[in-house]
């Protein structure tokens, strides 16, 4: 039966080589398509690490002002702590959760160079006011106020990069010089800052203290301050403008901004939905097209093949029997495009094509097949039936 199959086909081989090209193109558009959806949902469902829900970030721009600036700024924070709705204080970098802001750089362990690690300016009460998880050692605290080397905290994806299968506290991290150290005293399970759809990469936290200096402020706008607030749940508007007349009252002149970090990552989702949007109608368009190509084609060999059908009927072939020979001819051809298409997609994994797990290539693959047969299947269905509808009598008849 399979060998009589390649025979039909291999008699139409003009029309079914432009099917069998479609097929291949279509198929691996569906499998780059297929790749960003399994990653980004592989992803989304992956830990954030922390709690962003009633979490405010306030930033804080001094312009002009720098007289006494770490004093007002101590002032400022401790006003908030103290102001009534206001659960924790936090003082931060730019680079805030879903932010567009993002600072990276490497870090050196016995003359192993990290990956590219983004790295965070936290205080002591970062880790209460977005709720992170240490799974070992501690977070900062007053002790690391005397020590000779910089505090830093990693996530375990840092310490699976560079030290797998060992305790990460206490190890010792220099520059790419040598020069300046950082002793790792804790370790975090996750910190997807970035967006809902971000990696899971490495990172450390190094403690920053109210040591702004006034100068460097003015010349980098990421050294201003940003403030995160966690307030009780329900808190608004109301508690909004109390929190900025505090701020106005302690900093006369500073410009202040309030958001929320779920205002925050609803932009960030914005950003990072809106082209993949886009790229699915443009897939599903391609998918209509492919679908109504394979639909005209079945059409078309029917009208041209009624008298090999009326023939066949005539010889005491069933109507089941028309309909599943043209069914089983279309699923052969589309196999033909699909293992060719799987031949350039195979590519991705083995050449680690844009630094993606294996595993995310073959789930693609596999999807990509699913909608390349349900659609031929679909397609194929209708021109079938009308196949093996078609009496013998008529089609005779016509010829």
């Amino acid at each position: 039966m399979i060998r009589h199959l390649f025979t039909l086909i291999w008699n139409r081989k003009r029309s079914n080589m432009l099917l069998i090209v479609e097929i291949v193109l279509s198929f691996f558009v569906l499998f780059v398509v297929s790749s960003l959806l399994v990653y980004n949902v592989y992803y989304y469902r992956q830990p954030m690490g922390f709690d962003y829900q009633n979490v405010w970030e306030i930033n804080l721009n001094p312009g002009a002002d720098t007289t006494g600036y770490n004093q007002k700024l101590q002032l400022t924070m401790q006003r908030l702590k103290a102001a009534k709705g206001v659960v924790g204080v936090s003082k931060s970098g730019a680079n805030t959760p879903f932010s567009f802001s993002s600072m990276n750089g490497h870090l050196h362990y016995k003359g192993k160079q990290s990956p590219i690690t983004k790295n965070y300016d936290a205080d002591d009460d970062f880790r209460d006011v977005l709720k992170l998880n240490v799974v070992e050692g501690r977070w900062f605290d007053k002790r690391d106020v005397a020590s000779t080397r910089k505090p830093i905290i990693i996530n375990n994806a840092f310490k699976n990069a560079m030290f797998p299968g060992e305790k990460a506290v206490g190890k010792i991290l220099t520059d790419a010089k040598g020069e300046n150290e950082s002793q790792v005293v804790g370790v975090v399970d996750y910190y997807r800052s970035s967006n809902d759809f971000a990696e899971d990469e490495p990172l450390y936290f190094r403690r920053r203290a109210l040591d702004y200096d006034a100068t460097t402020m003015k010349q980098l706008s990421y050294e201003r301050p940003v403030v995160l607030v966690r307030v009780q749940p329900g808190s608004g508007a109301i508690l909004e403008q109390q929190l900025i007349k505090e701020i106005g009252s302690v900093a006369k002149g500073w410009s202040v901004t309030v958001n929320s970090l779920v205002q925050n990552r609803v932009t960030q989702l914005k950003v990072v939905l809106t082209p993949l949007i886009v790229l699915g109608f443009v897939c599903g368009f391609l998918i209509l097209n492919v679908g109504l190509g394979l639909f005209g084609v079945l059409w078309y060999n029917i009208n041209q093949r009624k008298a090999e059908i009326g023939l066949r009927r005539a010889l005491g072939a069933t109507g089941a029997g028309i309909g599943g020979q043209f069914l089983s001819e279309m699923l052969v051809v589309t196999t033909l495009g699909v293992v060719l298409g799987m031949l350039l997609a195979v590519q991705f994994p083995l050449l680690g094509v844009f630094g993606v797990a294996s595993g995310i290539y073959l789930q693609a693959m596999l999807l990509a097949t699913l909608i390349i047969f349900a659609l031929t299947a679909i397609c194929a269905w209708q021109p079938s039936r009308i196949a093996a509808g078609i009496q013998p009598a008529v089609s005779l008849r016509e010829e």
